[in-house]
């Protein structure tokens, strides 16, 4: 059957909902994302012209196949596709497939899925934007280009199955230089000093004093000089103040909220956010733009003054500040402001609800503060005694979005003080000094280091939540809480006969919650990507990359020859890397010698991650011994007697029912041996703390799952086998493995001989 009008967009969930905007005369299909990428094989890029070499890849065939046949007997085909560079690209490479002239083809664009906006979008068709199309064709060109040529590079220098990338690799930089202040930083404790004054009316007022002191003795001297003087208030300074709200959401902000606010992971977010868009619920979720519509502007000043009330409202334009701000169209909002809630799931819901109070915030009137500040002189002393605080006259925007406190001095500025006269003298109720470490540079969250790449101008709304998600994959990164330790606190007070008393606080200090920290093997490729590649790891490059990237877009440069400018010196250091030899590996630390033996103890990463080594590998000496380090150490930090216990192994834990039980440690890590049965031990357990029961308990687990792994044998044909494993049931057959279907895996226990057979020799 003929169709009148063919639509292509990238996903169902799209597609779906604009079918319903459309009526019987179209048809609207999906591309289930991108349908070509480079070849596998030779880079997929031509190394004499730098232009990318496609192909279909196999799970998309079917895809292709079914477009090409509803094409074919379009009268019309609509190219809708996302409106980044990304979408356009899919567009034209569906343009290339169905063999339509991309200057001709019908290219529609929408940065909301609704009713109004598709009509207008088909309508108002353009062509493809084949500059937007060299961008992002550039930024798969050099991103495969840089990962294709040091990824080898690692294998050989570092370990095998290691890979680098032009945005990650100085990602993970961030982290380690982060995790490197931290170890450096000097937390040297000083003394802070706090009063509670009690006023004339009855009142009492908490202060702090101007200063800090060094030492316990300065403090101390301090407090006793203040016996017997007099506290005068000599100022009351009152002004009114306002908080604006935050402007409406761009990629970037939506991300940082999600996770402070709901704490969600950036990679979470943007899945959420891509279904609430492919729903028609919000607009486009890939944009630097703060620009918000005129018909959104109406929208949300008519829900305002209709919920809250007309002093609530207050209409405001913004303006996206960012230099080569791509996708400026809109920021991230609710498609209608009156839709104040959605259904779908609680992540959807909690997110939607974010969007829409953020949006409806940032056209709400200032809050209204009237901000105090109270000084407090000390008879004869030129330090005083200081207080603030502030009480919201008019909550404006706060009703329906409050900010929350960022740190200990918003929190002080934001209680409200009692009513205090210049010239009242006040009584003391406590004066004292407590001991106060300095807080270290606090690790990167998701959040964070999203704002630490925006700021640097390195990547993308497009790239943030690939890049984060990727260096976790890769193990450079790993993301975790931590507890926190408690660390003893001086505090003096001074007491009422003018004599200083001595107690001891606690404070619970380096917790922290989903923060990303640098493992072994990222600190390694970290520095060995620094010392060889250091263009590729230096911020300004990445960020200069984006905004050729931008330049390109605009149509005011050539891409391939940018390519060809940056491939010649990085495929000239490449190849003197491969050429120069170490007599260490890479990361590897010496950590002194052996007292046993006299051989060297050294710490590298080893081919199944970072291992301590007694001896060395040169001819004619022993066979070196590695043990794995244990989880929380690192090749960094690690010490000679710490590395020297790991080689404790393996221990003799005893028998059970007459047979030898040990454990040991081997390439994949240690393990409990019983016999000729060898189990591994679980990643967050201690082997030195493996005891005979906990061994007979791991024994006796993987001897359980062992015997739930066979589903069926075959007596005439011993070494055929269906057995059950961590993808579902499979056949196993001399040695071999073979996969088998969804349907056959159904009736495993049934299959016969025969069966099986004949699934082997399909394979």
């Amino acid at each position: 059957m003929p169709i009148n009008n063919l639509v292509i967009v990238e996903s169902p969930a799209k597609a779906k909902t604009i079918e319903k905007f459309l009526g019987k005369d179209y048809k609207v299909m999906s591309s289930f994302g991108h349908i070509r990428d480079l070849k596998k094989k030779n880079f997929g890029v031509d190394l004499e012209s730098f232009l990318p070499e496609y192909e279909i890849p196999a799970d998309k065939k079917h895809v292709v196949s079914e477009l090409r046949a509803a094409a074919k007997g379009a009268a019309t085909i609509w190219l809708a596709s996302d409106e980044d560079r990304e979408g356009e690209a899919i567009a034209w490479h569906l343009a290339e497939v169905l063999k339509l002239d991309p200057t001709k083809a019908r290219r529609i664009v929408f940065h909301e899925i609704t009713k109004p906006a598709i009509l207008e979008a088909i309508e108002k068709p353009r062509t493809i934007d084949l500059h937007l199309v060299d961008a992002q064709q550039a930024r798969r060109v050099l991103d495969r280009l840089v990962g294709f040529k040091l990824s080898p590079v690692l294998w050989r220098k570092v370990r095998p199955n290691l890979s680098a990338g032009r945005v990650q690799s100085v990602a993970v930089r961030l982290i380690v230089e982060r995790e490197r202040e931290i170890a450096a930083f000097k937390n040297d404790p000083t003394y802070r000093v706090t009063a509670d004054f009690l006023l004339p009316n009855g009142g009492k007022l908490p202060c702090h004093l101007s200063r800090t002191f060094d030492t316990e003795s300065e403090a101390e001297a301090f407090l006793k000089s203040c016996y017997g003087a007099t506290f005068r208030v000599t100022e009351v300074q009152k002004k009114p103040g306002k908080r604006s709200p935050a402007p409406p959401f761009t990629t970037s902000t939506l991300q940082q909220e999600a996770v402070r606010r709901l704490g969600y992971p950036v990679a979470l977010t943007m899945r959420i956010a891509q279904s609430l868009y492919e729903s028609g619920h919000i607009t486009y979720m890939r944009t630097d733009s703060m620009n918000l519509s005129t018909l959104c502007l109406n929208a949300t000043g008519k829900e305002i003054e209709a919920t809250l009330g007309k002093e609530y409202h207050k209409r405001r334009t913004y303006h996206t500040s960012s230099k080569g701000a791509q996708e400026a169209h809109e920021a991230i909002r609710p498609t209608y402001m009156d839709k104040t809630s959605i259904k779908g799931s609680l992540q959807e819901q909690r997110l939607y609800q974010l969007i829409w109070r953020r949006t409806m915030a940032c056209q709400m009137s200032d809050a209204e503060l009237e901000r105090t500040t109270i000084t407090v002189e000390i008879e004869g002393k030129e330090e005083q005694f200081v207080t603030a605080g502030e009480v919201v006259t008019f909550d404006g925007f706060l009703k329906l979005y409050e900010d929350a406190p960022q740190s200990e001095q918003i929190e002080m500025f934001h209680r409200q003080l009692p009513a205090t006269e210049e010239g009242e003298v006040l009584e003391v109720e406590q004066i004292m000094a407590q001991q106060r470490y300095p807080q270290a540079p606090p690790r990167y969250n998701e959040a964070t280091l999203v704002h630490k790449l925006e700021e640097l101008g390195i990547g993308r709304p497009s790239t943030y939540a690939p890049t984060i998600s990727t260096i976790q994959q890769r193990e450079y990164v790993q993301r975790g809480d931590k507890p926190g330790e408690e660390r003893p606190c001086d505090v003096i007070t001074l007491t009422a006969d003018g004599k200083t008393r001595h107690s001891t606080t606690t404070e619970i200090v380096g917790a922290e919650k989903s923060r990303l920290c640098p493992t072994d093997i990222g600190s390694v490729v970290t520095d060995f990507l620094l010392q060889g590649f250091p263009e590729i790891m230096d911020y300004n490059f990445t960020a200069n990359v984006e905004k050729d990237f931008d330049s390109i877009a605009e149509g005011e440069k050539e891409w391939t020859g940018l390519i060809k400018d940056f491939y010649g010196g990085f495929n000239d250091t490449v190849e003197d890397s491969l050429k120069q030899r170490s007599e260490h590996r890479v990361g590897e630390r010496l950590l002194g010698t052996d007292p046993k033996t006299g051989e060297p103890v050294s710490v590298k990463i080893g081919r199944y991650g970072p291992l301590a080594q007694i001896g060395s590998t040169t001819e004619g000496e022993t066979k070196p011994r590695f043990a794995s380090l244990k989880p929380g150490q690192s090749i960094d930090t690690i010490m000679l007697e710490e590395a020297l216990q790991l080689f404790q192994l393996p221990r003799q834990l005893g028998t059970i029912n007459g047979v030898p039980v040990r454990v040991a440690n081997g390439k994949y890590g240690p393990y409990v041996q019983m016999d000729k049965k060898y189990v591994s031990i679980p990643k967050d357990e201690d082997p030195l703390e493996i005891d005979i029961k906990r061994a007979a308990a791991l024994l006796k687990a993987a001897n359980e799952a062992e015997k739930a792994s066979h589903i069926k044998t075959f007596d005439d044909e011993p070494e055929l086998e269906v057995r059950k494993g961590r993808f579902g049931p499979y056949i196993c057959y001399k040695g071999k493995n073979y996969k088998i279907t969804k349907s056959q895996g159904a009736r495993a226990a049934e299959l016969t001989k025969e069966e099986c057979l004949a699934i082997i020799k399909k394979k």
